[in-house]
Protein backbone atom coordinates (compact mmCIF):
# COMPACT_ATOMS: atom_id res chain seq x y z
CA UNK A 1 0.00 0.00 0.00
CA UNK A 2 1.67 3.39 -0.89
CA UNK A 3 0.73 7.33 -0.31
CA UNK A 4 1.06 9.53 -2.42
CA UNK A 5 1.65 13.40 -2.30
CA UNK A 6 1.64 15.32 -5.22
CA UNK A 7 2.84 18.74 -3.80
CA UNK A 8 2.60 22.15 -5.69
CA UNK A 9 5.54 23.56 -7.16
CA UNK A 10 6.32 26.79 -8.60
CA UNK A 11 4.25 25.74 -11.83
CA UNK A 12 1.15 25.87 -9.53
CA UNK A 13 -0.54 28.44 -11.53
CA UNK A 14 -0.28 26.14 -15.12
CA UNK A 15 -2.92 23.67 -12.86
CA UNK A 16 -5.60 24.67 -14.96
CA UNK A 17 -4.58 24.25 -18.00
CA UNK A 18 -4.16 20.61 -17.27
CA UNK A 19 -6.87 19.71 -14.62
CA UNK A 20 -8.69 17.82 -17.52
CA UNK A 21 -5.91 15.73 -18.01
CA UNK A 22 -5.05 15.29 -14.48
CA UNK A 23 -8.74 14.09 -13.48
CA UNK A 24 -9.01 12.03 -16.43
CA UNK A 25 -5.75 9.94 -14.94
CA UNK A 26 -7.49 10.10 -11.53
CA UNK A 27 -10.22 8.46 -12.92
CA UNK A 28 -8.53 5.86 -14.70
CA UNK A 29 -6.69 4.97 -11.23
CA UNK A 30 -9.90 4.57 -10.32
CA UNK A 31 -11.58 2.53 -12.51
CA UNK A 32 -8.66 0.04 -12.36
CA UNK A 33 -8.79 -0.31 -8.93
CA UNK A 34 -5.20 1.11 -7.76
CA UNK A 35 -6.64 4.43 -6.30
CA UNK A 36 -8.76 3.57 -3.53
CA UNK A 37 -8.56 7.40 -2.09
CA UNK A 38 -7.77 10.65 -3.43
CA UNK A 39 -8.25 14.41 -1.85
CA UNK A 40 -6.81 17.72 -1.55
CA UNK A 41 -3.60 18.08 0.69
CA UNK A 42 -4.45 21.40 2.80
CA UNK A 43 -4.18 24.81 3.08
CA UNK A 44 -4.27 24.51 -0.74
CA UNK A 45 -0.57 22.45 -0.83
CA UNK A 46 -1.45 20.07 -3.59
CA UNK A 47 -3.32 16.16 -3.34
CA UNK A 48 -2.67 12.77 -1.89
CA UNK A 49 -3.43 9.40 -3.26
CA UNK A 50 -3.69 6.14 -1.36
CA UNK A 51 -2.83 3.28 -3.69
CA UNK A 52 -2.92 -0.38 -3.61
CA UNK A 53 -3.08 -3.49 -5.84
CA UNK A 54 0.31 -2.45 -7.23
CA UNK A 55 3.74 -2.62 -7.56
CA UNK A 56 6.04 0.43 -6.43
CA UNK A 57 7.85 0.42 -10.20
CA UNK A 58 4.01 0.25 -11.96
CA UNK A 59 3.01 3.10 -9.31
CA UNK A 60 5.70 5.31 -10.35
CA UNK A 61 5.25 4.74 -13.85
CA UNK A 62 1.67 5.73 -13.83
CA UNK A 63 2.63 8.70 -11.49
CA UNK A 64 4.83 9.70 -14.79
CA UNK A 65 1.92 9.50 -16.46
CA UNK A 66 0.24 12.33 -14.32
CA UNK A 67 0.15 15.52 -16.54
CA UNK A 68 0.36 17.44 -13.43
CA UNK A 69 3.94 15.51 -12.68
CA UNK A 70 4.82 16.31 -16.38
CA UNK A 71 4.31 19.62 -16.37
CA UNK A 72 5.91 20.06 -13.03
CA UNK A 73 2.77 21.52 -11.46
CA UNK A 74 3.04 19.02 -9.01
CA UNK A 75 6.14 17.13 -7.35
CA UNK A 76 5.52 13.44 -6.64
CA UNK A 77 6.49 11.75 -3.35
CA UNK A 78 5.62 8.17 -2.88
CA UNK A 79 5.87 6.42 0.47
CA UNK A 80 5.40 2.74 1.08
CA UNK A 81 3.30 1.31 4.17
CA UNK A 82 3.24 -2.14 4.77
CA UNK A 83 -0.14 -2.58 6.78
CA UNK A 84 0.25 -4.02 10.21
CA UNK A 85 -3.21 -3.64 11.87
Amino acid sequence: MFIVLLKFSSNKGKAGQFMQGHNDWIKRGMDEGVFLLVGSLQPNLGGGILAYNTSLSNLQSRIGEDPFVVENVVSAEIMEITPAK
